[in-house]
C-alpha cells in the first residue's frame, strides 16, 4: 500500500504545485478548488479518490509559500540565526527587515496556500466513505495536515496564546465549501480545533508508513508541540514521553548526525524524524525551495548569523554543517550546509517533526512541571550526543530554561523554529550585529509589544470577505 500511495504522490505533487502557482495574490482563498469544484461526497466514492483527493493536500505543503521555503525560512530570519547577504535576489528582505504590509506578497502567500491546503484536506475529511483500516488512516493523515496548517496559521497570523488566548485568530472552515465567508475565531477555539484535529487523527491511524506521510506517532509528536505553545506542560510532558518511550522512533546518535542531513530520501527506519514533507527528482520546486536559497551555487542569499555559528565548540557535530566562506560573498560568511543536496537531481526533505525536537518539549514541560531532574535528562540526552567534549548541562531555574532553548537554537536551526520559541514565551527577539550581519535599515530589536510580531491579514482577503475586513490585526 506505502509503495503505492508514494506512486500516486509522485504523480500528483507536480499537478499541486501547477495550482498553487496559479492562485494569483488577487484571489482568496475561499475562490481556489481543492481536486475538483464539486462536493466531497460526490468527489470521492472510493479509496483510490480518496487516496487521490489526500495526495493533494499532500503535494500543497511542498510550496514555497509553505515548507518549500517561506514558513522555515520565516522562523529563522525574523529572529537570530539567518540575515540576508548584502549581494541577494530581492527575496524576503520584508522578512529581514521586519517590515511586512498589508500587501505583502509572502505573508499572503502563506495564508493562501495554507488555506488551500485544509480545503484540500477537508475534501477527504468530509467524504462520506466509511468502514476499514486504509479508509481511517487516510481520513486521519488529512485530518493531521489540517490540524498542521491550523497550527501555522494562528501562529503567524495572531497572538500567541500564552498572550491573549481570547484575541482574533483565523477562520476556522471545516467543511468542503470554497464559499464561506467567515469572520476569524479566537486563538482558543483555533488551537481547541488543532487539539481536536490531531488527537482524532492519531486515534485513526494504524498503519506505519514512511517519514513522508503522517502516522499516529507525527501527530502525537505535533499534539504535545501545540500544548507546549498554549502552556500546558503536563499534557505536553505526558504526550511528549508517549512519544518517546511508546513510538519505537530512535534519537539520532553522534556519529550520524552528518550522514542523516546528506540523505535525500524518506525514511522507513524510524529514525530521528517522525514526519517531513518530500522532495524528489521528479517532483521539487527547484530553484524555489529553501536549499537553494542557502546554497552558494543558487541564490545563496541567506546565511548563517555570526552569533549562531559562534554558539557550537568545535567538537560539537553540527558544526560540520556548515561551510565557512563563499566565492561570492566572502571568505568569512558562514553558509548553511544542513541542505547539501540542492545540486542532485533527487532534492533535500525538509523536516516538520523530529525527535530531538520531542526531547526538547519533553525537558521545557519537565521544568515547568518542577521537575529539573526529568528537564536535565532529557535535555542532556540530546546536548551530549551532539558534543562529546561536552560533560552535559548541571543548571537549574531560570538557567536551565536559558539552557534548553539554546539547545533548541542550536539543533534546530534553519527548520523555521527560533522565532517561535520567543514568541511563545514573550521574549524580544535581539539580533547581535556581529561581522556586520545586520545593515542598519535592519532592526536589532523586535520587542513584545511591536505590533510586526505577527502577520497582517492579507488585504485581498480583506476585500474578498466582508465578515473580516474590520478584524485586521492592530497596526496595521
Amino acid at each position: 500500500m506505502e509503495a503505492q500511495n508514494k506512486s500516486k504522490l509522485a504523480g500528483l505533487i507536480a499537478l499541486a504545485s501547477i495550482i498553487v502557482a496559479l492562485s494569483s495574490c488577487k484571489k482568496s482563498f475561499l475562490d481556489l478548488r481543492p481536486y475538483t469544484s464539486v462536493s466531497s461526497d460526490v468527489a470521492i466514492t472510493n479509496e483510490s479518490d480518496m487516496q487521490s483527493a489526500l495526495n493533494g493536500a499532500y503535494g500543497n505543503m511542498n510550496s514555497p509559500n509553505l515548507y518549500g521555503r517561506s514558513t522555515p525560512l520565516f522562523g529563522d530570519l525574523v529572529s537570530d540565526n539567518v540575515y540576508i547577504s548584502a549581494i541577494n535576489s530581492n527575496r524576503y528582505l520584508d522578512f529581514f527587515q521586519i517590515n511586512y504590509t498589508v500587501t505583502d506578497a509572502n505573508g499572503q502567500g502563506i495564508w493562501q496556500s495554507s488555506y488551500s491546503t485544509i480545503l484540500r484536506a477537508n475534501n477527504v475529511i468530509n467524504s462520506s466513505l466509511q468502514g476499514n483500516e486504509n479508509i481511517d488512516q487516510l481520513r486521519g493523515e488529512a485530518l493531521a495536515i489540517r490540524g498542521l496548517m491550523y497550527f501555522e496559521l494562528v501562529k503567524f497570523f495572531a497572538k500567541p496564546y500564552t498572550v491573549d488566548p481570547n484575541a482574533l485568530g483565523v477562520p476556522l472552515i471545516l467543511t468542503y465549501d470554497p464559499t464561506l465567508k467567515p469572520q476569524r475565531n479566537t486563538v482558543q477555539e483555533v488551537y481547541a480545533q488543532i487539539e481536536k484535529d490531531f488527537t482524532d487523527a492519531a486515534n485513526l491511524m494504524t498503519q506505519d508508513k514512511s517519514s513522508g506521510f503522517f502516522t499516529k506517532w507525527a501527530a502525537k509528536a505535533l499534539l504535545a508541540r501545540m500544548y507546549q505553545f498554549k502552556g500546558e506542560w503536563d499534557k505536553a510532558l505526558t504526550t511528549a514521553e508517549d512519544v518517546i518511550n511508546n513510538s519505537g522512533y530512535s534519537l539520532l546518535q553522534l556519529n550520524d548526525v552528518l550522514s542523516f542531513w546528506q540523505n535525500n530520501t524518506d525514511r522507513n527506519d524510524k529514525l530521528e524524524v517522525l514526519f517531513e514533507i518530500v522532495f524528489d527528482a521528479t517532483n521539487n520546486i527547484g530553484n524555489s525551495s529553501l536549499p537553494y536559497f542557502f546554497d552558494q551555487s543558487g541564490y545563496g542569499d541567506a546565511l548563517a548569523t555570526e552569533s549562531l555559528y559562534d554558539l557550537y565548540s568545535n567538537t560539537d557535530v553540527r558544526k560540520d554543517l556548515f561551510i565557512v566562506g563563499s566565492p561570492i560573498r566572502g571568505d568569512d560568511v558562514k553558509v548553511v550546509n544542513k541542505f547539501p543536496n540542492t545540486g542532485s537531481a533527487d532534492k533535500d526533505e525538509m523536516k516538520v517533526i523530529r525527535m530531538s525536537e520531542v526531547y526538547f518539549i519533553a525537558a521545557e514541560a519537565a521544568f515547568h512541571q518542577n521537575d529539573e531532574t526529568t528537564a536535565l535528562t532529557y535535555l542532556n540526552a540530546v546536548a551530549t550526543e551532539r558534543d562529546p567534549g561536552f560533560a552535559g548541562y548541571s543548571s537549574s531555574g531560570q538557567a536551565l530554561l536559558n539552557d534548553i532553548l539554546l539547545e533548541r537554537r542550536k539543533e534546530l536551526a534553519f527548520e523555521g523554529h527560533r522565532y517561535w520559541d520567543l514568541v511563545r514565551n514573550n521574549l524580544d527577539v535581539t539580533r547581535v550585529d556581529l561581522a556586520n550581519n545586520y545593515p542598519g535599515n535592519v532592526p536589532l530589536v523586535l520587542e513584545t509589544t511591536n505590533f510586526h510580531r505577527i502577520l497582517p491579514i492579507p488585504q485581498g482577503e480583506l476585500d474578498a470577505n466582508p465578515n473580516i475586513r474590520e478584524q485586521q490585526n492592530p497596526g496595521y
